[in-house]
């Protein structure tokens, strides 16, 4: 069977089925095993081509990131069937996902078709996307060339090049974010890179490299170069202050920004929170937190995030689940970081599965690396029967298991003695292009080829 996977076309309405099931909120199996939606047809009503529409698409498209042959299949099949017209949004979305599996000839193509469209022009977002995944990749000079391309769509202005030097820090090539400003193609661009803007950019690659004393020395010579810090710059330097281990550091200069006058935001609190709860315990965070409210800074998700992991860093569960129900109460809905954070620290299966169809019911979709978090620990407990449960209610809201999943899955099986049923999903993953992990028990031995597909998707 896995055999006649590549030869049988795909249902598209097997594609869309997903999304539909779950925007009407019914959790029935769409797949009912991990191979048998490429060949059976669902006995669910079908949508008719009516009823597509461009947000449709996009949410269709988000449950195939891990599957990039699938999702173009389904791109093609809503212009070709359907009718329906790409715009930006949707050429974007498919994009992002082609540059993910490294697709950048098939990119180009649909970019030079956007460009053809005058209801589909590529627009910053489009090239931010192109940007982003050829540094993934570590095309670094790639991702210039497309930069230095941007006259052909009348982008090459001081948005792209802010999105050029963002993906460059976020992705760990800071150096060469810096030669750019410093020494690079700036001259000729009419507009000034060395502004507070950039050198916030570069300030949080640093950070994001780890590199602490890089961050102090370049903290440093913004005062040396004149370069006027913003509320931007404080708070990214107290988040490093922070992560570095020194969040003492992150309070002093916090108090420095009050002396100061600077009005702070939420971003700003919620690094204030963290640090001071973690320098002087949770109370003195939540204090923090109750602070911000009286000043007319109302609180976000990554604030109650913040105040619940301080809390279950405290061992104080019956608190945060007291947060949490302030936030359903409230207009802050929690997001899946906000589940991500009692999923980490629950230690009871039932409690956790409880929570998970909650998080589900309340209309958060779970990601694919909370399936994974998920079956991961209950694996690494012993306990086989909630990782299929995990794995059917991830099949039920359409999304496509990728490598990570598939690990997990037989990572559990061969600790229960399975191996047959694990070979099943091994032989499976590979058969989708997916790398799995060099196994003895399989009969699997770690070999170049393996070594170099998991070193490429390491920053996807």
């Amino acid at each position: 069977m896995l055999s006649s996977i590549s030869s049988k076309r795909l249902n598209p309405f097997s594609l869309l089925s997903p999304i539909h099931l779950l925007l009407s909120s019914t959790p029935r199996s769409v797949f009912p095993n991990p191979t048998s939606h490429f060949h059976s047809q669902s006995s669910n009503p079908l949508p008719t081509q009516r009823n597509v529409d461009h947000q449709t698409v996009r949410q269709t498209l988000s449950c195939y990131t891990d599957d990039w042959k699938r999702a173009l299949e389904f791109f093609k099949w809503v212009e070709t069937d359907c009718q329906l017209a790409h715009t930006t949004e949707t050429f974007n979305k498919m994009l992002d996902i082609l540059g993910k599996y490294f697709e950048f000839d098939l990119s180009w193509d649909l970019i030079h078709r956007m460009k053809n469209n005058p209801c589909s022009v590529p627009n910053h977002a489009t090239f931010r996307i192109m940007f982003k995944r050829y540094i993934t990749a570590h095309l670094v000079n790639e991702a210039i060339s497309t930069f230095d391309r941007l006259d052909e769509f009348d982008l090459k202005d001081e948005i792209s090049f802010c999105n050029l030097v963002d993906a460059l820090c976020e992705y760990k090539h800071v150096i060469e974010a810096q030669e750019l400003c410093l020494f690079g193609i700036n001259k000729e661009l009419g507009f000034n890179v060395n502004d507070t803007k950039i050198h916030n950019m570069i300030l949080r690659g640093w950070f994001k490299m780890g590199w602490w004393s890089k961050c102090r020395e370049f903290w440093d010579e913004m005062d040396k170069k004149g370069i006027q810090k913003d509320l931007h710059s404080y708070s990214i330097y107290m988040d490093i202050m922070c992560k570095s281990g020194k969040p003492w550091k992150a309070v002093k200069l916090y108090k420095e920004m009050k002396k100061k006058g600077m009005k702070l935001d939420v971003v700003a609190y919620n690094t204030v929170i963290r640090a001071i709860g973690i320098s002087e315990g949770a109370d003195f965070g939540v204090g923090i937190f109750r602070e911000m409210r009286d000043l007319g800074c109302e609180p976000n998700v990554v604030t109650y995030n913040t105040v619940i992991k301080l809390l279950f860093e405290n061992g104080r569960v019956k608190q945060a689940y007291s947060v949490l129900n302030q936030m359903l109460k409230k207009d802050c809905a929690p997001d899946v970081i906000t589940y991500h954070c009692f999923f980490g620290c629950l230690e009871k299966p039932r409690e956790i599965l409880k929570l998970f169809d909650l998080m589900i019911s309340n209309g958060v979709q779970p990601r694919m690396d909370t399936y994974v978090m998920l079956m991961r620990k209950f694996g690494r407990w012993g306990f086989l029967r909630p990782v299929f449960m995990v794995w059917k209610k991830m099949e039920e809201l359409g999304s496509s298991p990728n490598e990570f999943a598939y690990n997990a899955m037989i990572d559990a099986l061969i600790q229960k003695g399975m191996l047959d049923l694990a070979r099943k999903y091994d032989e499976e993953m590979l058969a989708k292009g997916l790398s799995s992990k060099p196994r003895e028990e399989l009969g699997r031995k770690l070999c170049k080829e393996d070594l170099i597909l998991d070193s490429s998707r390491c920053y996807t």
